[in-house]
C-alpha cells in the first residue's frame, strides 16, 4: 500500500508535467524596435555619405573643416569661412589619402563654397530638398569636429527658418537648426536625413551653448552652387531685409484674393538700406515684379539677376490689407554691410 501510493503520487506529478507550465525564466533585456529602426537609419546613412565627406585644410595657414563632393566629376561644397581667402586646398578622403583642390567660388553672405578636388573621386553625396523639412525629424552629420576625422553624430531638426548673421555682417535666412553635436571642425560638413540625402551644410554653433547647430538649408545652396560654378561668386541685389517663410492665414488669404499659401515675412529692415521706410517687420511680401513670392529663395533668385537700382514693385499684407510698395535694391558688392 505504501509502495503503491508513492507511485501514485509519482503519476500525480508526471501528469502535472505533461501540462507545460508556463515558463518562468528570467526576463531577458530585448533590444527594442524604435531603437533598432533609429540605429539602422544612422549607420545606412554613414555607409551612403561617409565615402563622399572630406576633411578641407588650408595650405601654409591655420583653418581647416569639413566638405562633401556633390557631382562625379569631384565638385565640392563647404562652408566660405573654411576656405578663407585660400584658391588651393588639400582635401582629406576617408581612407586618409590626401588630393590637392582649388577653389572654384565663394560667397560669404550664405558662408558657401564650391572647390573643385584634382582627383577622381571615390563617391558623391546626393542633394535633396530642404523644404520639406519637419520639426523632430532625424538628421545626421558627419565632420571633423576639433581634429576628430570623420566623425558621426545625430539628433533632431529642433526649429526651421531661423536666421544667424555670417561672418560678412549679413543674416542668412531660413537656417536649419538642430540639436546634432556640432563642433569647430564641422563646418562645412554635410547635414543628411534618414535618407542619405544631404538637407543642409553645416555652419554655425553657438559657443557656450549645447544642442545648437546651425545649417545652410539646401535649398539655399542649389542656386548659390549654379552662380559660383558659372561665375565664380553670386550676384545679387540688396534689399536690407532678414525674412523667413510664412504660412498665409487662410481665412485672410481668401479675403484678400489671394490664391498662395505662404508668403516672405520681413522680420527687421536695416537702418539706412532701400527698404528702410518702406518695409515694416511682421510684412508679408507676396508678390515681387508682379509674380507670386511664396518662398524665401524664390526672393534670393529674384534678386540674384534682378539689377541694382531697378525700382522692384512689391504687394504685401500689412495687418488685413494688400499694400502695395516699391524698393530700388542696390548692389549687395558695394554694400559694406
Amino acid at each position: 500500500m505504501r509502495i503503491q501510493r508513492e507511485m501514485d503520487d509519482f503519476s500525480l506529478d508526471d501528469d502535472r508535467m505533461d501540462e507545460a507550465p508556463p515558463s518562468r525564466q528570467p526576463d531577458m533585456p530585448r533590444e527594442e524596435a524604435p531603437l533598432d529602426a533609429y540605429s539602422h537609419a544612422v549607420t545606412s546613412v554613414v555607409e551612403k555619405i561617409g565615402p563622399a565627406v572630406v576633411g578641407v585644410a588650408r595650405r601654409r595657414r591655420d583653418g581647416s573643416g569639413t566638405g562633401f563632393i556633390f557631382t562625379p566629376d569631384g565638385y565640392v561644397l563647404t562652408n566660405a569661412h573654411v576656405v578663407g581667402r585660400a584658391r588651393e586646398l588639400d582635401l582629406t578622403l576617408g581612407d586618409g589619402s590626401t588630393h590637392a583642390a582649388h577653389v572654384v567660388g565663394s560667397d560669404p553672405h550664405t558662408d558657401l563654397a564650391v572647390v573643385r578636388m584634382d582627383a577622381a573621386p571615390p563617391a558623391h553625396a546626393e542633394l535633396g530638398r530642404s523644404a520639406g523639412l519637419r520639426v523632430g525629424q532625424l538628421v545626421v552629420a558627419i565632420g571633423n569636429p576639433l581634429g576628430f576625422s570623420f566623425t558621426v553624430s545625430a539628433g533632431v531638426v529642433s526649429a526651421l527658418g531661423r536666421s544667424m548673421r555670417a561672418q560678412s555682417g549679413r543674416l542668412i535666412d531660413n537656417m536649419i537648426q538642430s540639436d546634432v553635436a556640432l563642433n569647430p571642425g564641422n563646418s562645412g560638413g554635410p547635414l543628411v536625413d534618414s535618407r542619405g540625402r544631404v538637407v543642409g551644410v553645416n555652419t554655425a554653433i553657438i559657443r557656450g551653448a549645447q544642442g545648437l547647430g546651425f545649417s545652410v538649408p539646401i535649398d539655399t545652396a542649389h542656386w548659390v552652387i549654379g552662380e559660383l560654378m558659372t561665375r565664380g561668386h553670386v550676384r545679387r541685389a540688396f534689399m536690407g531685409v532678414a525674412v523667413r517663410d510664412r504660412p498665409l492665414d487662410k481665412r485672410l488669404a481668401r479675403s484678400l484674393g489671394l490664391t498662395q499659401s505662404s508668403g516672405v515675412e520681413i522680420e527687421s529692415v536695416e537702418g539706412g538700406s532701400p527698404s528702410a521706410g518702406v518695409l515694416e517687420a511682421r510684412d508679408i511680401v507676396v508678390t515681387a515684379n508682379g509674380a507670386t513670392l511664396a518662398t524665401v529663395d524664390e526672393l534670393h533668385r529674384l534678386l540674384t539677376t534682378w539689377h541694382a537700382g531697378k525700382l522692384l514693385p512689391l504687394r504685401l499684407v500689412r495687418g488685413a490689407k494688400l499694400i502695395d510698395a516699391a524698393i530700388r535694391p542696390t548692389d549687395a558688392a558695394s554694400d559694406d554691410k
